[in-house]
């Protein structure tokens, strides 16, 4: 029904409105965690500067100079990695770098041209000296970088467990929902479908009508649709048949009961015997699902098109319209349970057949390509 459309666009747009809504916390939280990291960073350039400062001034000290207070500021510095190099970038001394193993001489090379290209030193001269004196980010100002990304990292992993656990509790109960209808149509169904057959068998009995043998047709139709929807949760029974005897019978009772104005044709390409594991009444249920569907998306004029083929060791089936098409952002959603762009339908056809394809037959089934006023392609792929 329209208003059970209404509820998929709501909840579609629901889940737009989260989407949106987390990027936007990803995007803020990333933006004041890296305002904080530059201002901790001007506050470690600070810092440097001073710790620099006091370092030239231990170094130009004279005997009776103290140098206590600028001592102590050299030695708080227990958390910034400083390497400390003359004017020709030779080492002189390092501080709170750990240095390898081995190769030390290599290492410190890299640390200097890494410190270079990221503009991390400062310039002391030293009567007619210079020295340079480079440091890196302290370990605190290096998690802190990373740190939201991490944070982000953790919650995008329980968001995504959380997503999965409740996207399986809600399958399982729509599952409960579908079966529990479908298993109460085909009992409400058996009750009344039994006694029209007995009915018509007196009918038979006392007078001789055509007519009659047109409704016994029609009474086991209802017959075979209820034991269609009985399947329904049911493990299928899957029988070894022809391909093409099977969507034949399907495609005649579409166009016995469908307008003069739909032409329903079957292009074979493959053999007469070729067989495939079926079950014949949900799979027949598939062809004419999708059948109603171009009819309609036709308003009851136009051409039906069936290509069958098979491919390695799969068959092949395409079902294409000529009718009004599916914009191309919707090729998933019309397998969705309750999208309709129909003003009168539940919008459980489609999600029928997917089921039926996917689930019972280990098949595919999807918009193989659509044109909007030129008609819709569907494609089932199953396995020979």
């Amino acid at each position: 029904m329209f208003s059970f459309n209404k509820i998929y666009q709501l909840s579609h747009r629901l889940r737009l409105i989260f989407i949106v809504a987390a990027a936007l916390i990803v995007i803020a939280s990333i933006f004041f965690t890296n305002r904080l990291t530059r201002q901790l960073a001007v506050e470690e350039h600070k810092k440097m500067e001073i710790w620099a400062g006091a370092m030239r001034q231990v170094i130009l000290a004279g005997e009776n100079t103290d140098i206590n207070f600028f001592s102590e500021i050299i030695a708080g510095n227990t958390t910034i990695p400083v390497i400390m190099t003359d004017e020709n970038d030779n080492l002189i001394s390092s501080l709170n770098v750990k240095e390898p193993s081995s190769g030390v001489d290599k290492f410190y090379q890299k640390e200097i041209e890494r410190l270079k290209r990221k503009n991390s030193h400062i310039e002391v001269r030293i009567d007619n000296t210079l020295q340079h004196i480079y440091y890196d980010d302290s370990l605190l100002l290096k998690q802190l970088r990373y740190f939201p990304y991490i944070q982000l990292g953790v919650i995008f992993i329980f968001l995504l467990i959380g997503y999965l656990a409740f996207s399986g509790t809600k399958k399982a109960e729509q599952n409960q929902v579908w079966v529990g209808l479908s298993k109460e149509t085909a009992h409400q169904l058996g009750t009344p479908i039994s006694s029209l057959l007995a009915w018509l068998d007196l009918l038979k009995s006392r007078h001789q009508d055509k007519l009659f043998d047109e409704m016994g047709k029609d009474v086991n139709r209802l017959r075979i649709i209820a034991e269609r929807f009985s399947k329904i949760g049911s493990t299928p029974d899957l029988q070894l048949v022809k391909l093409n005897e099977t969507l034949s019978n399907a495609i005649q009772y579409m166009s016995r009961r469908s307008s003069q104005k739909v032409l329903i044709k079957c292009h074979f390409e493959t053999s007469e015997d070729d067989a495939i594991h079926l079950n014949v009444p949900l799979f027949e249920w598939v062809i004419e699902n999708l059948c109603k569907n171009a009819i309609d998306a036709m308003n009851g004029n136009g051409f039906i098109d069936i290509f069958v083929q098979k491919k390695s060791n799969e068959y092949i089936i395409d079902i294409k319209d000529t009718g009004k098409g599916i914009d191309k952002g919707k090729f998933k959603a019309v397998f969705t349970a309750g999208f309709t762009t129909k003003q009168r339908g539940w919008g459980l056809g489609l999600s029928l057949a997917k089921r039926i394809v996917e689930e019972y037959h280990k098949g595919k089934i999807f918009v193989k390509q659509s044109e909007i006023n030129k008609g819709t392609t569907f494609r089932i792929v199953l396995k020979a």
